[in-house]
């Protein structure tokens, strides 16, 4: 299982995008519960960023909105941003 670290900037992203979208925070949430149970699930479309973000990694919650997000390690996970596609890359 990984375990999940919040950054500061990821917070007020979240804050911002779900604060009148429960649609959304449902959707976030369930996908959260089979990232941190398997981040390559092919639902999540997870895939690895280039360019200005190489390093980073990207997984979908619903069609526009991604997490943006790096592997400390094996086992932990530091989620950096959320947002629309165009927001976030």
């Amino acid at each position: 299982m990984t375990k999940i670290v919040w950054d500061a900037g990821f917070k007020k992203s979240y804050q911002k995008r779900i604060r009148h979208n429960e649609d959304l925070k449902k959707k976030f949430w369930r996908n959260m519960r089979l990232f941190s149970k398997d981040p390559f699930r092919k639902s999540l479309r997870t895939h690895k960023l280039t360019g200005k973000l190489d390093g980073l990694w990207a997984f979908s919650i619903d069609y526009d909105t991604r997490v943006i997000f790096r592997f400390i390690n094996d086992s932990d996970a530091l989620l950096i941003d959320f947002g629309g596609h165009d927001e976030v890359y």
